[in-house]
């Protein structure tokens, strides 16, 4: 979903319930001198976004104030499986929220989110927001940068992912590796774009890493991935 290339205007799901964000959304992006988006799909529910047969649009903008959330209730665990579940599609998230204390920001890059944009303050963004994830490019925005403080916050299913590349599989191999919470696999796009993922947050960290090498030199070197973790995986058993 929402990962191979792009011949024309990036395309654009957004998941709210508040119309007037929405006619904002649509204005913004037509308004866009460079007309690089394009509003495919409206929905209150990220299930609808799930459950739709095609690729619902290359970016996924999340609200996590759905169904009148009292303020209190947009809690870590709440981004997180909103996020989650998006991204295990295969599909890049950008969250757009009015809360954006940093734990709440952290939780949903940490979950998988590509990119954090403050509503009240961030529109002037949006777009190129929506621009750079569609095509894995880093971009900070300002409540980003303040909610993370400089960090490279990889997801959980990130890290997983890098594990296996760096063991020696291929995305087939990592993606039978790594299922759904519902148990189905993920597709090797999928896995594609936690790699990519992956690396875009280091580079917007300041820390590029253009080759694979690069990349686990840099977990390494972060205590992500300890060197023991680092050996061929069929020296230790027959692929799955």
């Amino acid at each position: 979903m929402g990962a191979g290339p792009m011949d024309g205007p990036v395309t654009v799901a957004i998941v709210e319930d508040h119309d007037v964000v929405i006619e904002g959304v649509r204005a913004w992006i037509a308004n866009d001198p460079r007309h690089r988006a394009t509003l495919t799909m409206v929905t209150d529910s990220v299930g609808a976004v799930l459950s739709s047969t095609d690729p619902p649009a290359d970016v996924v903008v999340l609200d996590l104030d759905l169904g009148g959330d009292e303020q209190p209730a947009v809690s870590r665990v709440k981004v997180t499986e909103r996020v989650s579940a998006l991204t295990d599609a295969g599909l890049r998230v950008v969250v757009f929220s009015v809360f954006v204390k940093p734990l709440l920001v952290q939780a949903a890059m940490r979950a998988g989110a590509s990119a954090f944009l403050d509503k009240r303050t961030e529109r002037a963004h949006f777009v190129d927001t929506i621009d750079a994830v569609a095509h894995d490019r880093p971009y900070v925005t300002p409540s980003m940068a303040g909610g993370l403080l400089g960090a490279a916050k990889l997801s959980q299913r990130e890290e997983e992912a890098l594990l296996h590349l760096f063991q020696g599989m291929d995305y087939a191999s990592i993606a039978r590796r790594m299922p759904k919470a519902d148990g189905s696999p993920i597709s090797e796009s999928t896995v594609k774009q936690y790699v990519d993922r992956a690396r875009a947050k280091f580079a917007a960290a300041g820390r590029p890493c253009r080759s694979n090498t690069a990349l686990l030199a840099r977990c390494i070197e972060e205590g992500r991935i300890a060197p023991e973790e680092i050996s061929d995986y069929r020296s230790d058993a027959s692929d799955p």
